[in-house]
């Protein structure tokens, strides 16, 4: 029966092996095998996490620095927003067509298929593969021709935005559905078979892509023109041709990476009865991607009827919060994942909750620091990141405060998504779907109630913290069909470790906020350049003091999940 844990099959073992020098995740023996060297979980998974931390940090740092380059080229206003909407709706249509499915089903099945059959499921994963590229070139060209009708969703009547820009824009921006999809897809495949780096690293080269689009885009002659609107323009096509370019090559990068795990795709046609679970799965998906749009859609047309560069405030604020997520959340649900779809695989209810546990207190250790100081430091970040074109100190000061009200909620965004990842490994897929239609409906209440209780130059601070506020509603759900599900979810060290932490980012977050005040007081000047200057130094000495004594504090509070780097750093120190 579908959803059922397939029984295990402890002599059998996919014949793939990951080459020895990509990243592995020491995974738990099947039932039956002999046990591998003893390794502490915590830091065995540590290890993995860590070792695409730092192609994480790389290419999330280069993505906020072209998202910087944005502001700097295009401002924060209603070329911009055209710009942020039309480059939203790839992303839009591809997780409707695949992307969550991708995301959050394929490694699983792929997880069960290396275990179940002789072949280590090459069979498979080349019948997913074919029907998966023919669902997103189908989707792509139905999505370009739809084009006008998809971006009249986004826009309220009489907003001083423009959607015939976006609208043009999304033409040429639109066919990254397809290479989107093919990167999700050779990422899952990759995944399942414990190579991490090459998906990690490829995000990078759509950077660098997009840093010689936007120069070139700073120096070409002229300007875009929206009155009248001219859809020829060479910097329009500068701008949506590049942004595509960077997305194909970050797809085709990791068709040689495949070829070294010895996998060859050929066309495979036909079906396997592991494909109407699969389809059953990506069906859950599919709804749960809509009710996501349905709030995405609310949520733009209040930010577009509103001030103009309400919605480029609103993406670069998330866009900040992904940084930090990005490089810790992401990297260890990444190593978790196969770990807990195997657990999920041959019915190990009590690994999967330990699996939960742990990635839920390493998660939180991570982040929690890095949220205290975002949150209190906010209007210095976005001062210091986005006050580079003449006039904008303003409207970069709005982007950190948005930052302020909204930075508590990537804890829980942190946790969900792990929930999540547990409910997919267990083939439950209707369950994160009724959890996010609950959450959606009470955002759908409170933006539209924002929108008519607050006045439009503050309501993008209102929505970013109902945002954030999502993900608590979220997390508690989540918290309880686990529970109604598995039983028992060993929850008390969790809460223990959020407590600890939470205490010494307190600590932490209150030296970074002193640091601010005093220097507040000291660097004084009403010019652009001694705002920016204050910003800048204010942001480096707050980190500075606020990080090492929230570490400081956590080791006196003795917070396990940081042994592994208290270990190193002993280490280090004896060979110095």
């Amino acid at each position: 029966m579908p959803g059922r844990p397939v029984p295990p099959r402890p002599q059998q073992r996919p014949p793939y092996r990951p080459p020895e020098d990509q990243a592995t995740v020491v995974m738990p023996p099947l039932p039956g095998e002999p046990e591998p060297a003893p390794q502490p979980a915590s830091q065995s998974l540590a290890k993995a996490s860590g070792s695409m931390m730092i192609a994480n940090l790389v290419s999330r740092v280069t993505g906020f620095v072209r998202q910087i380059m944005l502001v700097g080229v295009l401002g924060i206003g209603t070329i911009n927003d055209s710009y942020t909407v039309s480059n939203n709706l790839p992303n839009i249509v591809y997780e409707l067509l695949l992307g969550g499915v991708l995301a959050s089903v394929v490694i699983p099945v792929l997880v069960r298929a290396q275990h179940e059959d002789a072949d280590g499921g090459e069979g498979y994963t080349q019948r997913l593969l074919t029907v998966a590229t023919v669902v997103l070139a189908v989707g792509t060209v139905i999505a370009i021709a739809a084009s006008p009708l998809l971006t009249k969703l986004y826009f309220s009547p009489g907003g001083q935005d423009k959607p015939e820009l976006t609208t043009f824009l999304s033409y040429l921006i639109l066919p990254e559905i397809f290479f989107y999809g093919v990167f999700g897809l050779l990422s899952g495949i990759l995944n399942a078979r414990q190579v991490f780096r090459p998906a990690a690293w490829a995000p990078v080269a759509n950077n660098l892509v997009m840093f010689v689009t936007l120069g070139l885009f700073a120096i070409l002659p002229g300007e875009i023109t929206l009155n009248p609107l001219k859809m020829g323009e060479p910097k329009l096509l500068l701008l949506g041709l590049g942004t595509t370019a960077g997305i194909v090559l970050q797809a085709v990068l990791l068709v040689p990476a495949l070829r070294r795990t010895g996998f060859r795709f050929r066309w495979r046609w036909g079906w396997d009865r592991r494909m109407s679970t699969f389809g059953r799965l990506s069906l859950w998906l599919v709804v749960y991607t809509l009710i996501s749009q349905v709030s995405q859609v609310v949520l733009t047309k209040v930010a577009t009827g509103a001030e103009a560069g309400s919605i480029t405030i609103y993406s670069n604020s998330w866009l900040l919060l992904q940084v930090p997520y990005g490089v810790l959340g992401v990297s260890l649900l990444t190593a978790i994942m196969p770990r807990l779809s195997k657990a999920a695989a041959v019915g190990d209810v009590e690994g999967v909750v330990a699996n939960l546990s742990r990635g839920t207190r390493m998660s939180t250790t991570m982040l929690i620091p890095i949220v205290g100081l975002m949150t209190v430091l906010g209007p210095q970040i976005g001062i210091a990141l986005f006050a580079i074109r003449h006039g904008s100190t303003n409207s970069a000061a709005e982007l950190g405060l948005a930052l302020t009200t909204s930075a508590f909620g990537i804890v829980f965004y942190g946790i969900t998504m792990l929930q999540m990842r547990v409910f997919y490994a267990m083939n439950k897929a209707s369950t994160p779907t009724t959890i996010n239609a609950i959450m959606v409906g009470v955002k759908v209440i409170l933006f539209y109630t924002a929108a008519h209780a607050i006045d439009p130059h503050h309501l993008v601070y209102a929505l970013t913290f109902i945002n954030g506020l999502g993900f608590i509603i979220s997390m508690l759900l989540g918290q309880y069909f686990l529970r109604r599900r598995v039983g028992a979810l060993h929850f008390g060290p969790v809460v223990r470790t959020i407590v600890k932490v939470t205490v010494a980012t307190v600590w932490g977050a209150g030296a970074a906020l002193l640091v601010a005040k005093g220097l507040d007081l000291v660097l004084t000047g009403t010019s652009a350049g001694a705002t920016d200057l204050r910003a800048w130094v204010t942001l480096i000495l707050g980190t500075l003091v606020g990080l090492p004594l929230t570490f400081g504090v956590m080791v006196l509070l003795r917070v396990n999940e940081i042994q592994p780097a208290v270990s190193r750093l002993r280490r280090l120190a004896h060979r110095g």
